[in-house]
C-alpha cells in the first residue's frame, strides 16, 4: 500500500471476509482430506488379506534393509537422465527445424524428419528397447558397442526425440508469421531469423511441456532394467524381491522415483503459471 494511505472501512470489511473466507475454505478441504483418507484406511486395514498384504508390501524393517541399494541403483537412473536429456534436447531441435524448412529441394530432409517422428511415436519404447538392447548386441559388428546401458541409452534418446521434436515444432509453428517477415526485411538470413527470433520465442512457449517431458523421462528411465544386465533401481528391487519373495523393495523404488519426480512436477506447474498456462502437457 503507497504510504500514508488509510483503507477505506469498507475496504477493510472486504479484506476481513476474504481472509475469513480462504481460512474457511482451508478448513473444510483439509478436514474433507482427512474424512476421505481416514475412510480409505479404515477400508483397506479391515480387508481379510490386509496383514499378508502388509507383510507382503510394507515391511518397515526389510524396506529400510534394502534402501541403499536401491537408491544406489537411483543415481545410475539419474546420471541416464541427465545425459539422454541433453542429447534429446538437441536431436529434437535438429528434427523440428528439419520439418520448417521450406522449398522443394529439402522435401527429402522434411521426409525423413516425419518418418522418424512417426516411426518412433507409434513404437511403445518397451519395444524399442528390446529390439535395440538385445538386437544390436547380436549382430557382433566390431565398431557397435555392446553394452546394454548403451543401447539403453539409445532407445531412450529416440523415442523421446521424436515426442520432444513435435514439441519444438509446436513452438516454432506458434510464432506470428510478421516476426519472420520483420526479421528478414531487416537483413536477416534464414537461419539467423530461427536463431536469434523464432527458436527463442518458441523455446520460452513451449517450456512448460518440456518441463512434462523430462518429468516422464525420469520414470521411464526405469524401463531400462527389461534389459537385465544394468542395475539400476529397479533392477535392484526385482533382484531384492526374487530373493525373498517379498515386495517391498518394488515399493521402496516406487517411492524413491515419486520423491525424485514430485519436485520437477511442482516446479513445471510453476513455470506454467507464470507463463499463463492453465496446464502442462506433453508427455509421451
Amino acid at each position: 500500500m503507497p504510504d500514508g494511505w488509510t483503507p477505506s472501512p469498507i475496504e477493510r470489511e472486504r479484506l476481513a471476509y476474504r481472509r475469513t473466507r480462504t481460512r474457511r475454505s482451508a478448513l473444510i478441504a483439509a478436514t474433507s482430506t482427512i474424512v476421505v483418507l481416514a475412510v480409505g484406511i479404515l477400508v483397506v486395514v479391515n480387508t481379510p488379506g490386509w496383514p499378508q498384504f502388509r507383510d507382503s508390501f510394507f515391511d518397515i524393517t526389510y524396506g529400510w534393509q534394502v534402501l541403499p541399494k536401491i537408491a544406489e541403483g537411483l543415481w545410475l537412473n539419474v546420471r541416464l537422465m541427465v545425459v539422454c536429456e541433453i542429447v534429446i534436447l538437441a536431436l529434437a531441435m535438429a528434427i523440428a527445424l528439419a520439418r520448417t524448412l521450406r522449398g522443394p529441394v529439402f522435401f527429402p530432409v522434411r521426409a525423413a524428419a516425419i518418418a522418424y517422428t512417426d516411426l518412433f511415436r507409434g513404437l511403445p519404447l518397451i519395444l524399442v528397447l528390446y529390439m535395440l538392447g538385445f538386437g544390436m548386441p547380436s549382430l557382433r559388428v566390431s565398431w557397435l558397442p555392446s553394452s546394454a546401458l548403451f543401447w539403453g541409452c539409445v532407445a531412450l534418446i529416440l523415442s523421446y526425440s521424436a515426442y520432444v521434436a513435435e514439441v519444438f515444432r509446436a513452438g516454432i509453428e506458434s510464432v506470428h508469421p510478421s516476426q519472420r517477415a520483420a526479421a528478414r526485411s531487416l537483413g536477416l538470413s534464414h537461419g539467423q531469423t530461427m536463431r536469434h527470433v523464432v527458436v527463442p520465442q518458441a523455446v520460452r512457449r513451449v517450456l512448460p511441456p518440456l518441463l512434462n517431458d523430462l518429468v516422464s523421462l525420469q520414470k521411464d528411465t526405469g524401463l531400462i532394467s527389461v534389459l537385465g544386465v544394468i542395475y539400476d533401481a529397479v533392477l535392484n528391487a526385482r533382484i531384492e524381491t526374487a530373493a525373498t519373495f517379498n515386495y517391498t523393495p518394488y515399493v521402496v523404488a516406487g517411492l524413491l522415483f515419486v520423491l525424485l519426480t514430485i519436485p520437477m512436477t511442482r516446479f513445471t506447474d510453476w513455470v506454467a503459471r507464470r507463463q499463463g498456462w492453465t496446464g502442462a502437457g506433453g508427455a509421451p
